[in-house]
């Protein structure tokens, strides 16, 4: 069984907070369909860290947004406003380093790079866009890291866009999903009066959305032996609540704890309320009374669908997974486990058939090269690109099981399009392009691969496409 990372919560405030004890102050923020979340934490010395600050506030980016698939202005406006706050308060903790990351609503936008460059210019702030199953992925890193896991679990979080299953055990995840399926985006699409109660007839139409948008996943979570289950997101902590204080008179035994029945009964009692009686309910955040039954929906129906009788609640979430991810980067004491970006790697690789000896032969003489290059002030890129060169190497014959003589093209598709784990875009836009112009012809203007890449990158392939190249040219008898 892994015990839970244990970490330390300062009550620092922002204007008073020291250095004192920190080799490394991070922050992490989550900017979601519903929510903008922030957190601060310390890495220090004897290989530990604390978490000086997490804040909250709710943006609603998705709302209007599901009708015409574009971000409204207001929207966009309260995330930026909320977004310059957060990089206020990183900024007088004088953290280091900010990684910031958008989900649902960002990354089913029309008008993302818009919105993109509004939170640079506006906020000051970096945001990169994550896929659905990488939202899983750090969700899962989150919650398994605080629980107590022993053998196969499932784990699920409710957002307001999106919804994330995973199982997975305390060493790794075997499945992950995202289901465009979220508090907010459901609310839109059935619920036309969120004053008034809910009739049984909308309730079970979203019930039968619910259904038609998970069929593939609950098929195969229903055919695993798991029956514990974790849950994390405002959503289903607040139904666990709600059930706690009306259900069981405020018992701390059901604090953390949710059963499917009691679920039942509070979706019951939920359809039958009005808006301001449900804001008013005990255990409701008020914030989340006019889309909390849409949210219900989708767990009453997922828990009923894949046959779970109770869940587990979790307070971290998806920003606890990038400071876990963050650890695992640094090769910290903490993470002893191979990392998500090369597991991920491998697992392309092993998936085509390649030749792992011929690539870790090829990725040697390329880091080789790279350094020495780099010895000799012919280049100044860093850790981090050396290490695109690394899995470049790894992955640039993997195209060779569909045709030998165009294998650089089907590998940089592939590449493109897997959907590598732990990755930014512009490191699999680096990645690919390094493996496609690794024979044949070089990067150039008539190669579209290659100019629409931004500057940065196109630097960086350049260079690193060449000692590729070369590397493989070393080792062209795959004999080492």
């Amino acid at each position: 069984m892994r015990k839970p990372i244990k970490e330390t919560v300062l009550n620092t405030n922002a204007n008073t907070a020291a250095r004192d004890g920190f080799e490394k102050i991070a922050a992490f923020m989550d900017m979601g369909t519903n929510s903008a979340r922030l957190m601060i934490a310390g890495l220090t010395s004897n290989n530990s860290y604390s978490i000086i600050s997490r804040q909250k506030e709710m943006i609603r980016l998705g709302e209007g947004e599901f009708e015409d698939g574009m971000l409204k202005s207001d929207a966009m406006e309260r995330a930026v406003l909320v977004c310059r706050n957060f990089v206020r308060m990183a900024k007088s903790f004088n953290v280091d380093e900010m990684v910031a990351v958008a989900t649902s609503a960002t990354r089913d936008a029309g008008n993302q790079a818009f919105f993109l460059e509004k939170l640079k210019k506006e906020a000051d702030l970096d945001v990169r866009v994550i896929s659905g199953k990488e939202e899983a992925r750090l969700i899962y890193l989150g919650v398994s890291s605080g629980a107590d896991i022993s053998g196969e679990s499932l784990f699920m979080d409710i957002g307001g866009g999106s919804t994330e299953l995973i199982l997975g055990d305390e060493k790794n995840y075997s499945f992950l999903d995202s289901l465009k399926l979220g508090a907010i985006r459901l609310s839109m699409l059935y619920i036309k009066d969120p004053e008034k109660p809910l009739p049984n007839g909308v309730y079970n139409a979203m019930q039968r959305h619910v259904r038609s948008r998970s069929v593939r996943a609950v098929h195969h979570l229903k055919g695993s032996e798991t029956k514990i289950m974790y849950g994390s997101s405002g959503t289903i902590q607040s139904l666990a609540e709600i059930a706690r204080h009306n259900i069981h008179a405020g018992n701390s035994d059901f604090k953390a704890i949710l059963r499917l029945k009691d679920l039942k009964q509070v979706v019951s009692d939920l359809c039958k309320m009005t808006l301001d009686e449900r804001r008013n309910l005990p255990g409701m955040n008020p914030k989340r009374a006019d889309i909390i039954t849409a949210g219900a929906a989708i767990l009453d129906t997922l828990m009923t669908d894949i046959g779970i009788e109770e869940i587990r609640i979790s307070d971290r979430e998806l920003r606890d997974g990038l400071l876990v991810d963050y650890l695992q980067r640094l090769n910290h004491p903490l993470m002893d486990e191979v990392s998500a970006r090369k597991r991920s790697v491998l697992r392309l690789a092993r998936k085509c058939n390649a030749d792992e000896n011929h690539s870790e032969t090829v990725a040697r003489i390329a880091l080789e090269l790279f350094d020495s290059a780099k010895a000799a002030g012919l280049h100044s890129q860093d850790e981090a690109l050396r290490e695109l060169l690394y899995y470049s190497a790894m992955l640039h014959d993997i195209g060779e099981f569909i045709s030998y003589s165009r294998h650089h093209v089907s590998a940089y598709y592939f590449i493109k399009y897997f959907d590598l784990l732990g990755f930014t875009q512009d490191e699999v836009d680096i990645m690919a392009a390094n493996v496609l112009f690794h024979r044949k012809t070089a990067p150039g203007k008539k190669h579209p691969e290659f100019t629409n890449l931004n500057e940065k990158c196109k630097e960086a392939v350049k260079i690193q496409s060449l000692f590729l190249r070369l590397a493989e040219s070393l080792d062209r008898s795959h004999a080492s």
